[in-house]
């Protein structure tokens, strides 16, 4: 059986505190340990093979402290690291332990929402190109297809600071409205960044009504604990104590400042480093 550990957690930066509350939510006595790359973030504009050395090295930190499971909550790491990690890397290094990303329950759920079958995407540069949603969503939902438009401003927004700022708005509804440009038939739109919530009033004030938009945190707990209710060894191995420990490669201090932001409330992190 493998030991007891905690829940891991990895983003490039903040982003994956959105998914995280959603899963601290839906699995209350459970153990997490939260590992922002803030250092090298952001991860949407690097290349498919720095992006997949930067996942593999917080992988490799998060099963070195003991994680059964690692959700990869950051879009692009999940596009352009985890099915390598999964099928090369998985079996050689640690083959009972398991990664999972935020992009197949995403696609998995859209199905259930989209009429016309067109579903946009608003995500990170890196996201869009890496074609992964028009493939999951293919795969998933035949006859379906993707509408994809990056926003590489939202990010920064988000981190410096500036959510709430009237001059996101207008960043916002650019982005919006290029997407929605591109075809009338869009009724549902996929908010590819766990970034994104944060601006998710000014986007749902900037999408028309009737459009859906779908957050992620939501999908990948209720994803995950099917998931666990499948695979009884890795749901064993969860340690249950409802503690989380928060670690970052940037400076500590500023971290837990902004992670409030995210989370609702104060938290401490320590700094770690992935070289």
């Amino acid at each position: 059986m493998l030991p007891q550990g905690p829940i891991g957690v990895f983003d490039s930066g903040f982003g994956g505190l959105s998914v995280l509350r959603e899963l601290q939510h839906a699995l209350p006595d459970a153990d997490f340990l939260y590992l922002g790359d803030n250092a090298r973030a952001p991860y949407g504009t690097r290349s498919f093979d720095t992006v997949y050395t930067y996942t593999l090295q917080a992988v490799r930190w998060l099963f070195d402290h003991d994680c059964p499971l690692v959700i990869i909550a950051c879009n692009t790491a999940s596009a352009k690291a985890l099915r390598s990690i999964q099928q090369l890397d998985l079996p050689r290094i640690a083959p009972r332990r398991r990664v999972l990303g935020v992009i197949r329950p995403t696609a998995e759920a859209v199905g259930q929402l989209s009429a016309t079958g067109v579903v946009g995407l608003l995500g990170t540069p890196g996201t869009v190109a890496s074609g992964s949603y028009d493939i999951e969503v293919a795969k998933l939902h035949p006859g379906f297809r993707v509408v994809a438009e990056a926003a590489p401003m939202w990010v920064p927004i988000v981190e410096q600071g500036f959510a709430a700022s009237d001059g996101a708005d207008w960043f916002v509804a650019e982005a919006v409205d290029r997407l929605l440009a591109r075809d009338p038939d869009i009724d549902t739109i996929i908010l590819g960044c766990t970034h994104y919530p944060l601006l998710y009033d000014k986007i749902r004030a900037a999408v028309p009504a009737g459009i859906d938009l779908v957050c992620q945190g939501r999908i990948v707990a209720s994803s995950l604990l099917l998931y666990l209710g499948r695979h009884k060894d890795i749901d064993s191995a969860i340690s249950r104590g409802g503690h989380t420990r928060y670690y970052t490669t940037d400076d500590a201090a500023a971290f837990a400042a902004r992670a409030g932001v995210f989370l609702g409330h104060d938290i401490e992190a320590r700094t770690t480093s992935l070289q």
